[in-house]
């Protein structure tokens, strides 16, 4: 008679119980992937690169701060190990003892896969026991390099080599090729989705919407790695761009078309960069160097003569009325 009664209240008392195998959170993005973090010694800049079969894999894995360090953290994914992990960093500890904090509390431990790195290139990498094989990861000088649901156990390894066979490139090139290295090896068994670049400055300015260098995402591709360098080009052209703008603005005409064309050979077919060029050129009494560039854009593209006649009433063309007619007449 007793066990009729203790018989309920036992599976009462186990149903209660957690389910040993859910080490983590239905809302936990999948983001089983390879990625690097790398701190650049010249520069003092780092870096997180990153690429998944996995849509958005940059909103989930990637976290930096100018002056402080930058998280990867992936497989089953903890995205709170991203802005935690910087308050620990800032906060004054180490990369390692960031790690150690966040994985204390972590009933998710074992599934997780996580690296920091701090502001004076120390580096920690944890690769939990029941990530997804081929799981794994490697550190070397200044970087991490760090893969799970891998084809094969190459990938970190490769990824590790190219980017310390690649050290005269700019930083953010050089992550790159990491993520191209393990792409080679055979990538992430599933194959290739989406792919993400941050850069961060070594150290904090008074300005904290400049310490981001470089951030940029391929969020769905057939060929996330090819976009990404897309992007980091043109990302370089518009740099070129910006640093022409600067020397208008210091009066430096010859370092400000010098700029504008690097930018414009980088990316000949992008119209805005010859456009702004060119009413840059106009605005400095040089109208028949302008007229040459925006007769070609007028010509494909009418709709940049229509913005051109806007463009004086809010200051941005400063040419006679004569001029101006000149202009919208090519």
């Amino acid at each position: 008679m007793l066990l009729k009664y203790l018989l309920p209240l036992l599976l009462l008392v186990l149903l209660r119980l957690p389910v040993a195998a859910q080490f983590y959170s239905a809302t936990d993005p999948f983001a089983h992937t390879f990625s690097i973090v790398a701190r650049d010694p010249a520069t003092g800049e780092m870096a997180v690169a990153v690429q998944s079969h996995w849509f958005s894999v940059g909103t989930s894995v990637s976290w930096g701060e100018a002056g402080v360090g930058v998280v990867a953290t992936q497989s089953f994914t903890n995205k709170s190990f991203g802005l935690r992990g910087l308050a620990l960093l800032k906060s004054g500890k180490s990369a390692q003892q960031a790690l150690d904090e966040l994985l204390t509390n972590d009933e998710g431990r074992d599934v997780r896969q996580v690296a920091i790195l701090d502001n004076q290139g120390r580096v920690a990498t944890h690769t939990g026991k029941k990530c997804v094989d081929m799981a794994g990861h490697q550190q070397g000088s200044q970087f991490s390099v760090q893969a799970n649901m891998m084809l094969s156990d190459k990938i970190w390894p490769a990824m590790a080599k190219a980017y310390e066979h690649n050290a005269q490139l700019p930083l953010a090139e050089r992550v790159l090729t990491a993520l191209d290295a393990a792409q080679a090896a055979g990538g992430d068994i599933r194959g290739r989705q989406s792919a993400a670049l941050l850069v961060v400055r070594g150290t904090a300015t008074e300005g904290p919407w400049a310490d981001r260098l470089i951030d940029l995402r391929v969020d769905d591709s057939a060929a996330p790695l090819p976009e990404l360098r897309r992007l980091l080009s043109l990302n370089r052209a518009y740099d070129h761009m910006n640093a022409g703008d600067l020397a208008v603005e210091k009066n430096d005409m010859p370092k400000a078309i010098q700029e504008y064309q690097v930018a414009e050979k980088m990316f000949p077919q992008n119209l805005e960069m010859k456009y702004w060029h060119a009413i840059t050129l106009a605005n400095k009494q040089q109208v028949p160097a302008a007229l040459a560039l925006l007769r070609p854009i007028f010509k494909q593209e009418p709709n940049w003569r229509t913005l051109t006649e806007r463009l004086p009433k809010v200051g941005l063309l400063t040419v006679t009325s004569a001029e101006l007619k000149q202009i919208l007449a090519l």
